[in-house]
This record gives structure tokens, sequence and C-alpha cells, in this order.
């Protein structure tokens, strides 16, 4: 590849990145469905032609968007070391997980709910959703490990089937600080805090095992 066809790749991609990061805060803020692309063309002073080279339709920009920041915050995950932990220990982790998107990545949490809403009410091919379901299947992915750890170091409930603790901590965790982040709590006189630490106590009564 020529030096100029390098910088011709890179400056698309970093405009590919800017529509992407543009968009993401405009849906996470207005809703997928209040948000055209036009909308998006004009928040990075982009012709609406240009916006199609990246992503010819909605859809591939949403999965986009889906797919690449599921994969940075996973990427983050990832960087912890489990080094000597236990199975409960990292079972812990995976909730603390959830607090920390609550805390710091409200827009994210408010986004993917608009997104689940979006793709289920619109025609997507498994095509298009490919690479998103590949990034998600990574957590299920270590989530075995940790439970496979668990057989082995009797701290974690493995006594119930690995797919039942995966999917009620996925399921109730996102959806609890889902909740609080778009604002469909009832939040008088609450913490939010102390309700969602609450329910990682719960989870881990319910499937860890003290040593």
């Amino acid at each position: 590849m020529s030096r100029n066809a390098a910088m011709d790749a890179a400056r698309m991609e970093k405009n590919k990145m800017r529509v992407l990061r543009t968009a993401l805060q405009l849906f996470a803020e207005n809703d997928i469905e209040n948000v055209s692309m036009p909308d998006i063309a004009r928040a990075v002073d982009m012709d609406r032609s240009s916006i199609y080279r990246y992503f010819p339709t909605k859809m591939d920009l949403v999965v986009a968007i889906s797919t690449t920041v599921w994969q940075e915050y996973s990427a983050r995950g990832r960087e912890i070391v489990y080094f000597k932990e236990t199975a409960a220990e990292r079972y812990e982790k995976w909730l603390d997980s959830f607090m920390d998107l609550y805390r710091n990545h409200r827009d994210l949490l408010r986004y993917n709910q608009f997104f689940n809403v979006f793709v289920a009410n619109e025609r997507v091919t498994p095509e298009q959703m490919e690479p998103y379901i590949r990034v998600i299947s990574q957590v299920r992915k270590r989530f075995h490990e940790v439970y496979e750890l668990g057989k082995k170091d009797g701290t974690l409930r493995t006594d119930i089937p690995e797919e039942r603790i995966f999917s009620i901590t996925l399921h109730l965790m996102l959806a609890a600080v889902t909740r609080y982040a778009v604002g469909l709590v009832y939040l008088g006189g609450t913490d939010p805090e102390e309700e969602l630490a609450e329910l990682k106590v719960m989870m881990m009564q319910r499937f860890t095992i003290a040593k």
C-alpha cells in the first residue's frame, strides 16, 4: 500500500469512527427511532452521501455501534488479572462490572436499551447481526471459564446449571442498571447505588459458596 493510500485509509477510518461516536451520543440521548441519518450527517458536518459510504443503512450503523462499544468494554475487562482468584471472586468482579456500567457508562446502557427495541422492531439480517453476536459470545465464553473453575475450587454453585446462573445474572443485573440509567425506576428517596449493591449481595449469596 502506498503512503497516500495508507493516509486515505487512515482518514476514512477516523471519519468512520467520528460518525460512530457522534451517532452513539445522539441515539443515547434521543432514542434511535428519533434520529435520522441526515441528523447524524449534520452533526458531523458531512454530506449525507458520505455517511452512507461508511454505513449503507441505519441498521448497519446501529449494529456497528453496539459491536464496537461492547468490544471496547469487554477488552477493558480482559485486562483484569485473575491470578490465583477463586471462581467466587471472579464472579463478584463480573457483578462489579455491571455496577461500573451504571456509574461510568450510562450512555451505553441507554443506547443498549434503545438498540434492543430497535432491532426487535426492524428487519435485521443474520449477516448484519453476526459481528455483534460474535462479540457478545465472548461474555458467555468467559463465564464458562469461571464455572469450570468453580467445579475445581468449590466456591461457585455448580450444582445449578451453568446456563441458568449465566442467564439469571446477566438479565437481572443488566435490567437493573439499565432501568436506573434510563430513568424507569421511581427514585423517591431511594439510593440506586445502595439498591444495586443489595442486588449484588443477593446474587453472591445465591450462587457462591463461602470457604
